[in-house]
């Protein structure tokens, strides 16, 4: 990502309705789709500045790995964890071997060969493990934070099921969310695309807003993985080596 862009995400996502709605959503899925056996660590891959570490520690031990050294230290002053240093697809620590749960959230966008890295993933995975991801989806959305987050794609299910699937990995739940609130975000990327808006989206607006927008996006932790979710600005799936 851009340079700025790590202390800007880690002086918002604290408090941005999309952050902490996401987090409430994927909380839900993880422990209706996704939880880990007793005793298994929870590994997060690209954690970033670590926004996320704190709402995985309920499902166990939490271990983290980030390539970039300003997120890293972000990360580790937030959490009091170490971070520990790796990429994908070929330079993951040996540490995450033992995890009941890897999770991967809006990283594979950022990775030139996606098909190499959940074939990395994949290969550290125990039969009974599974990986959950997210991903940034319909790329008619594709806008100046797709470019200033330096990502390759943004998703289909049908893209993103095919990929797995060419990785070894079998697809046990994917769903798209941030649904209710697509047309509104639709909407305002076109506008910005079409008049070549260089607005960043990550401004928190108003408080009363900012909480009415986190409370419609978290409403959907009832609905991810129940009911077919035909289209979203996301997409998430839980995948595993169907060795089990």
């Amino acid at each position: 990502m851009e340079r700025t862009a790590y202390a800007e995400m880690a002086a918002i996502d604290d408090v941005h309705w999309w952050y902490r709605a996401r987090r409430t959503v994927l909380g839900e899925v993880i422990a209706r789709a996704a939880a880990p056996k007793a005793g298994r660590p929870v590994v997060e891959i690209g954690c970033g500045t670590g926004a996320n570490l704190a709402a995985l520690v309920p499902f166990g031990e939490v271990l983290a790995v980030e390539p970039d050294a300003e997120a890293r230290t972000h990360a580790a002053a937030r959490s009091g964890l170490t971070i520990l240093e790796g990429r994908l697809p070929d330079g993951l620590p040996d540490d995450i071997d033992g995890a009941g749960l890897i999770v991967m959230l809006d990283v594979l966008e950022h990775v030139e060969n996606d098909r190499a890295a959940l074939m990395a993933v994949a290969a550290r995975l125990k039969p009974d493990a599974r990986l959950l991801l997210t991903v940034p989806a319909m790329p008619f959305l594709w806008s100046r934070h797709d470019e200033d987050h330096h990502h390759f794609r943004r998703y289909t299910a049908s893209s993103l099921r095919a990929v797995a699937e060419a990785a070894g990995l079998k697809v046990e739940m994917m769903s798209y969310f941030n649904t209710l609130l697509f047309p509104l975000i639709a909407g305002v990327r076109w506008v910005k695309n079409l008049t070549g808006s260089t607005e960043m989206d990550t401004g928190v607006p108003s408080p009363w807003l900012n909480r009415l927008l986190e409370k419609i996006f978290a409403f959907e932790r009832h609905l991810v993985g129940r009911l077919p979710m035909p289209v979203g600005v996301s997409l998430v799936a839980v995948l595993s080596t169907g060795r089990d």
